[in-house]
């Protein structure tokens, strides 16, 4: 699936926007603060329904304006489509697909995949392991939509027993309660760490490529950090009733998959702790192609690539490298102020977008 327009009103910087992408390469260029990242951004919530930058979704509405609303235009086998968000600050966002209402654009189907690199998403390295837990459950999701309900099923499961657990310290639940409940939670997390572990196989070869291919220095690893590693529902029910007092005195649950993490490491050495900034860079953009790279292998087709000035850090034969990386297959949008960043820019395969205080110009950029 190609995604083939992007249309935006009072979106971030832009009043109004209707740009064409290329089927390969589409080079966004223009100043530091001229508006690429809110292009990127307003594909990403048209594609899935949601930002990649904040979480304060208010943020994505123009200043001034009272509403936004974003539509992508895709493109497959079966003809076009058309995906459109509208969002009114406290207002449920309403999302539709061809015309007809959806209640959450990522289960739609025929939605177009899509993976973004932004400079602040090396969080996900260094930050957190909830972020990367997170994110491994997306990617889940991604190659398997259907077992997108095992997460979601373990995480109801996880609060009802948070909730009992509340209901025993005040004495209003026997503490024999809490059983029933355990056995629930380790149904659905063994469910959840297979899932997981299944997901990082699939990358952890690629990612190990992929790091090499780019010039992280030493051997990357992508390791699936498990917080139980119980042979079967019973044994991890054995271990929750174990910690029973403990999870009593804090009034939540401390242990299962809801406290697994994502090790990315270089020569067995946490990136997230001993890496540099432009090695965590490098993590970042190996894991986010080894993604892809699966996602091509597993759907069929691979994500929409979003890349966000990720060329300014590399030297020149990394740049190269990248380049025909996502150009090989697949679409990708890349972010740049200097077009010599971006080898291919000026091909006649590749589009090219120029975007000055709040609008976009396609066609021939200016150097």
């Amino acid at each position: 699936m190609l995604v083939t327009r992007l249309r935006l009103r009072d979106f971030r910087t832009y009043a109004a926007a209707d740009v064409a992408l290329g089927d390969g390469l589409t080079v966004v260029h223009g100043r530091n603060g001229a508006g690429k990242t809110n292009l990127l951004e307003g594909l990403y919530f048209g594609c899935t329904g949601r930002s990649c930058r904040t979480s304060n979704e208010r943020e994505v509405v123009r200043f001034g304006a009272e509403a936004t609303r974003v539509e992508v235009g895709t493109a497959d086998r079966d003809g076009s489509h058309e995906l459109a968000v509208g969002f009114r600050p406290g207002e449920a966002k309403r999302m539709r697909v061809d015309g007809a209402e959806v209640e959450r654009l990522l289960d739609a189907p025929g939605r177009p995949l899509v993976s973004v690199f932004l400079p602040d998403r090396l969080e996900l390295v260094k930050g957190p392991p909830a972020l990367r837990r997170s994110h491994l459950d997306a990617v889940v999701t991604a190659l398997w939509p259907g077992r997108s309900a095992t997460r979601r099923a373990y995480g109801q499961v996880l609060a009802q027993r948070n909730a009992l657990l509340g209901h025993v310290r005040a004495g209003r639940s026997p503490r024999s309660a809490v059983a029933t409940w355990d056995s629930e939670l380790a149904r659905t997390g063994l469910a959840l760490r297979a899932d997981r572990a299944q997901a990082v196989e699939l990358l952890a070869g690629r990612f190990a490529a992929v790091g090499t291919e780019l010039g992280l220095e030493g051997e990357a690893e992508l390791r699936y950090r498990p917080r139980t590693r119980a042979a079967d529902a019973v044994a991890f029910a054995a271990e929750l009733a174990e910690r029973l007092d403990g999870d009593l005195e804090r009034g939540f649950t401390g242990h299962g998959p809801h406290r697994d993490d994502l090790a990315l490491l270089r020569d067995g050495r946490e990136l997230r702790v001993y890496g540099s900034q432009g090695e965590q860079r490098l993590a970042l953009l190996a894991l986010l192609l080894a993604e892809r790279d699966a996602l091509t292998a597993e759907r069929g087709a691979p994500p929409l690539l979003l890349l966000d000035d990720v060329m300014s850090e590399l030297d020149a034969g990394r740049r190269e490298l990248l380049v025909r990386r996502i150009t090989a297959a697949g679409q990708s949008v890349v972010t740049t102020t200097d077009l010599g960043h971006v080898p291919g820019a000026d091909d006649a395969g590749a589009a090219q977008l120029h975007v000055d205080a709040g609008e976009v110009r396609e066609g021939a950029l200016t150097r």
